[in-house]
């Protein structure tokens, strides 16, 4: 990572109170899942803080949240127009989850609740062949788990997005836009207890309905190919 500036963590909501009692903030997660990378600014649009502008920071990852895009919140609409604008600069940039629905939406594509509802709990995805040579998924296996939580997803590709791997419940689970900017509906900044909290949260009832709890909650034991996508992205900055 850049010596001289800092990643750029866009933080995209706070997580519900008994999450974060257990497990703590996204941004804990977050450098957890990177270690000592130097300086992270973290910023929260979603309290009215500004996005800074191209230039101030190295790169940005785009966290997920317990919001919709499909709400259109103020901030929302702010961060997808600031998107657009660091995207086009050749900024590096890099979706997590709500920041991969909001890259797709901001770019054109569109974004909604998924037909066959929620997808939470460990679960494996597998690369296509056009994954085989980027940057940040080469000697990856072809297959691999992830952590995962979210009702939303992205229907309909941005014009000239590329998909680079699918779970069994969703074709767009990792989708390149540009040279700079990618994004994945899995979360790598999960650890197994931020996992298990969320499977067993009173704050994931709708998502959990028509799910075993107790067969998610023995699936789950780690994501290291994941988390290396990540810290990918940020070793490369």
């Amino acid at each position: 990572m850049s010596e001289t500036l800092p990643l750029l963590l866009v933080q995209m909501g706070h997580p519900p109170i008994d999450i974060r009692a257990a497990v703590g903030e996204q941004p804990d997660w977050f450098k957890t899942a990177l270690g000592d990378v130097g300086p992270i600014k973290v910023v929260c649009p979603f309290e009215g803080e500004p996005l800074p502008p191209a230039g101030t920071f190295s790169g940005a990852v785009i966290s997920g949240s317990w919001a919709m895009v499909t709400d259109r919140e103020e901030w929302s609409e702010r961060t997808a127009n600031w998107l657009r604008e660091i995207i086009s600069a050749g900024v590096p940039v890099l979706g997590v989850c709500y920041g991969h629905q909001l890259m797709a939406y901001a770019l054109g594509g569109a974004v909604d609740y998924h037909p066959q509802g929620s997808e939470v709990g460990q679960i494996t995805v597998t690369l296509n062949d056009a994954a085989l040579y980027d940057p940040l998924l080469e000697g990856l296996p072809n297959a691999f788990d992830t952590f995962l939580s979210h009702e939303q997803s992205v229907l309909t590709l941005p014009s000239g997005a590329v998909v680079l791997a699918a779970s069994s419940h969703d074709p767009h689970q990792i989708i390149r836009y540009s040279s700079t900017a990618l994004s994945v509906q899995f979360h790598p900044e999960f650890s197994a207890s931020v996992m298990n909290k969320i499977i067993t949260s009173r704050s994931e009832r709708v998502a959990m309905k028509g799910k075993d709890r107790d067969a998610l909650l023995a699936a789950v034991s780690d994501t290291p190919f994941s988390r290396a996508i990540l810290q990918r992205f940020v070793a490369s900055l």
